[in-house]
């Protein structure tokens, strides 16, 4: 059977941004942690495929998912496709040597996780790259196209999320595999778990404040910088009329306006060289305080995706190019 659904150009839309920013700033404490304890961040090989259950599937999967692809193998013990898929990516996954990291969720003990996914048939394959989960395949695929499909994951989530994948230890023995990464608890957990309840409420100003009430004791907060980024977009495209906005900036190119709110649209939608682009031509085209507006807005929304990520950097060189 085909791999299906392996489009790559939706990959980062808000729900996925959120995730993926929440995970990795959970990531960057465990790593700074590590680091504190001079932990070099190698793995072993046996951390490379890993049962998962739904207590843990935050901390190995979503969590996991800001440093390198996790692939998630559902199956059953019944299941005979699933005796014939796992073991070939079981074997890819010590292959591919650290490049993504097998996830195995047994239906039966699972149920949650099953219809989270909204699994249909077993063995099923998914991944999450930066927190968004996004189907493979369904079915025992030959290993050939199994290949093709990890191969454009491992190229996107380079490209698009720079996850490099994990440094593997062959002489790292399992002790140092369970004891796994140490959970922190920061001063502002409960600042910014009631930020996250109330982006998921709709209430964005809320959730903006919250996160405001954060950045003014702790200023260098990357969660609560990337929080309030999303929480400011979701307030601003609230309310508004995609096709009158898209109409808008079509009809007058020169309107900066017009031009960022089409930008904010855009971002929500998942279209992220769609949105710098836009205001990098905004910038191009105007001057003075407009020209600042639309400089100042594309600045904003790189918050939003992050500074590392591939596409912020390409259009801050592009920014920089219309500047100077």
């Amino acid at each position: 059977m085909q791999p299906r659904n392996m489009s790559m150009s939706g990959v980062v839309d808000l729900a996925a941004v959120k995730a993926a920013g929440e995970a990795k700033a959970k990531a960057e404490q465990a790593r700074a942690e590590a680091a504190r304890r001079g932990d070099t961040g190698a793995v072993s090989p046996s951390s490379l495929v890993i049962d998962v259950d739904e207590a843990g599937f935050e901390r190995d999967v979503l969590q996991r998912s800001a440093e390198v692809p996790v692939v998630i193998d559902f199956w059953a013990e019944w299941c005979e496709p699933c005796k014939q898929l796992s073991p070939v990516l079981e074997r890819l996954a010590r292959e591919y040597n650290g490049r993504f990291v097998l996830a195995k969720v047994d239906v039966d003990a699972n149920q949650m996780l099953m219809q989270q996914f909204q699994i249909q048939g077993i063995p099923a394959v998914f991944a999450v790259v930066a927190g968004q989960a996004l189907p493979l395949f369904q079915g025992a695929a030959p290993e050939i196209q199994i290949r093709e499909t990890l191969d454009q994951l491992i190229q996107v989530g380079e490209q698009r999320f720079g996850l490099t994948g994990l440094t593997v230890d062959a002489e790292a023995g399992p002790a140092e595999e369970e004891a796994g990464p140490v959970e922190q608890v920061g001063p502002y957990d409960a600042l910014l778990e009631a930020a996250v309840r109330a982006l998921d409420a709709n209430d964005f100003g809320g959730a903006a404040q919250a996160y405001r009430n954060v950045l003014a004791d702790d200023p260098g907060n990357t969660e609560a910088k990337l929080g309030l980024a999303q929480a400011e977009l979701l307030a601003r495209v609230q309310g508004l009329d995609p096709q009158q906005v898209r109409k808008d900036a079509a009809e007058r190119p020169d309107d900066v306006t017009a031009q960022i709110a089409a930008a904010d649209l855009d971002l929500v939608g998942g279209h992220v060289e769609d949105s710098f682009g836009r205001l990098v031509e905004a910038v191009r085209r105007t001057a003075g305080e407009d020209r600042d507006m639309a400089r100042l807005r594309l600045l904003e929304l790189f918050e939003v995706i992050g500074s590392d990520d591939p596409r912020v950097t390409a259009a801050r060189s592009a920014l920089a190019r219309v500047l100077f």
